[in-house]
């Protein structure tokens, strides 16, 4: 089975890959994803990874607060997606 992390703070330049690295030094890591900007393509300073469900306790256990990049790392795990409503224009 697969959980999915919540990785926020990151540093503007990190990559996917750095995610991976970072995290297959505490399991086994299936992918990583940056979020980006729509317009401007950028980082938004978060992503996911997803990982072993076996891995995921002990990864989150030895990120969260870590620091990368001069930054402290949030880390846990991904919350489902909230339904956002549509605002009314009037």
């Amino acid at each position: 089975m697969v959980k999915t992390l919540y990785v926020g703070n990151l540093p503007w330049e990190t990559t996917e890959d750095d995610l991976v690295q970072m995290f297959s030094q505490y399991g086994s890591v299936n992918s990583a994803r940056i979020i980006q900007d729509r317009e401007t393509g950028r980082s938004r300073g978060f992503g996911f990874v997803e990982v072993a469900d076996e891995d995921s306790e002990n990864m989150v256990q030895q990120t969260n607060g870590a620091t990368y990049g001069g930054r402290a790392l949030t880390v846990n795990e991904a919350q489902e997606r909230q339904e956002r409503q549509q605002r009314s224009r009037y």
